[in-house]
């Protein structure tokens, strides 16, 4: 095949005749496909079956800290370890709290917004209104944290490197309201890039450029450890960076066990410089007695010396998945150069940005034969998408077949978009 541009007129209405017959047939074998979110699959929740004999009745810490009782504010100090190995920091720069990193970006967003990080009177609710960079496209979540606070959402492209931080540094040093950046700093969602040394130095630099004296760097790992090859793909440790930086209490990182075992029932974690720490600890020291401490304490036990291995094995379940979405985009879409995609080396997430104006008319097409894809826009802020092009595709939790069928059907409807947006202009 050649590319699609220089095709005739008469040899694509040929082209839209034929992917129009082919979507009908799509349509009556009434599939059910999904693609949507990055959910690890059953098979994945398997190798986590261990943790339910890790207690074995012993409910007692390293420390001798009973886990079934009251206290231990920031968690086990297993528990604190095993966040440190996820984040590359001390431990006694961690908090272990709840199943949900996000509930940690919550009360991370509401303590800077309304009682202050560093009680010392400055609060971004000063501002009017408070604002947030977003690298785009970026993690739906963290543009619903922004929205819940009422904090304006600015876009900073992304690059295959990180986000574009020349932009990214002129921004905040321009508006004081800028008030911090979202980072999910290895394989991004939904790209899948590292980001670079040279960004995360930047990145770690980023609050002594900015014009607001609270500007925070929301550093979300997320996917630290979910690589497809092993030994794993290092990242540049941030925290250590904004130690030389002094900028350590503008640090905020943020990950969890959810992808490492139950989506439902892992650990989140919090790290930042001692002053964050301890205002978060005693934040959360108002909302409970203490965390789910045997938790943490089965978490510890089953995957102390073992992470790599564990994370090897998930590896090898859903890397046959991301080899299938490549070898799908490639054979179906690749000579005719009307898309471009992401060929991530771990995470969850392929980024498929296909031409200006179809992202929408392909989820349309999509779900009409009954795929469902995440919804267009959502990788941008507010749902809006300005060029309406890209695509996140969310292949794991889904079986190896249905991924199969579910990419030679999207391919089909980005084939049949491409050519009725080409055939329109031609008219």
């Amino acid at each position: 095949m050649s590319a699609l541009s220089t095709w005739t007129k008469s040899e694509l209405e040929a082209l839209q005749a034929q992917l129009t017959k082919e979507l009908g047939l799509q349509k009556g074998n009434r599939l059910a496909l999904d693609l949507t979110r990055g959910k690890p699959a059953a098979d994945q929740l398997d190798l986590s079956a261990g943790l339910d004999d890790a207690i074995a009745g012993d409910y007692f810490a390293a420390d001798g800290t009973d886990a079934r009782n009251y206290g231990t504010l920031a968690g086990l100090p297993e528990a604190r370890a095993l966040g440190a190995e996820l984040m590359d920091v001390s431990a006694d720069d961690v908090i272990c709290w709840g199943n949900s990193s996000l509930t940690l970006m919550h009360t991370s967003v509401d303590l800077a917004l309304h009682g202050g990080l560093w009680e010392d009177g400055r609060r971004w609710s000063r501002a009017h209104p408070p604002k947030m960079l977003t690298p785009v496209p970026g993690y739906d979540r963290h543009f619903t944290i922004c929205e819940a606070a009422d904090i304006e959402m600015v876009n900073v492209a992304m690059t295959e490197h990180g986000p574009d931080m020349q932009q990214a540094t002129r921004l905040a040093a321009e508006d004081p309201d800028i008030k911090g950046i979202w980072c999910v700093p290895k394989f991004s969602n939904p790209t899948g890039c590292i980001y670079s040394p040279e960004c995360v130095a930047l990145m770690a630099d980023l609050p002594n450029k900015a014009a607001a004296d609270d500007f925070v760097v929301m550093w979300d790992n997320a996917y630290a450890v979910h690589d497809f090859q092993f030994p794993k793909t290092p990242l540049s440790p941030i925290l250590s960076a904004a130690r030389e930086a002094g900028t350590e209490n503008h640090v905020i990182l943020f990950a969890s066990t959810s992808k490492i075992t139950y989506a439902s029932g892992g650990l989140g974690f919090l790290a930042s410089g001692a002053n964050v720490v301890a205002r978060v600890t005693r934040r959360l020291g108002q909302l409970s007695i203490g965390p789910d401490k045997v938790n943490q304490l089965r978490h510890a036990r089953f995957l102390s010396g073992r992470l790599e291995e564990h994370m090897a094995a998930h590896a090898e379940l859903i890397k046959p998945k991301f080899q299938a979405v490549e070898e799908t985009l490639a054979s179906q879409l690749g000579e005719l150069d009307i898309a471009s995609w992401s060929t991530p080396k771990g995470g969850y997430f392929v980024s498929l940005d296909i031409r200006p104006g179809l992202a929408s008319r392909v989820g349309e097409l999509a779900a009409s034969a009954g795929l469902n894809i995440t919804r267009p826009g959502a990788t941008f802020p507010y749902g809006n998408d300005p060029e309406d092009r890209n695509l996140r595709i969310a292949p794991t939790f889904a079986a190896l077949s249905d991924v199969k069928a579910a990419m030679q059907l999207l391919t089909l409807c980005v084939k049949l978009a491409t050519v009725e947006q080409q055939l329109g202009g031609q008219a």
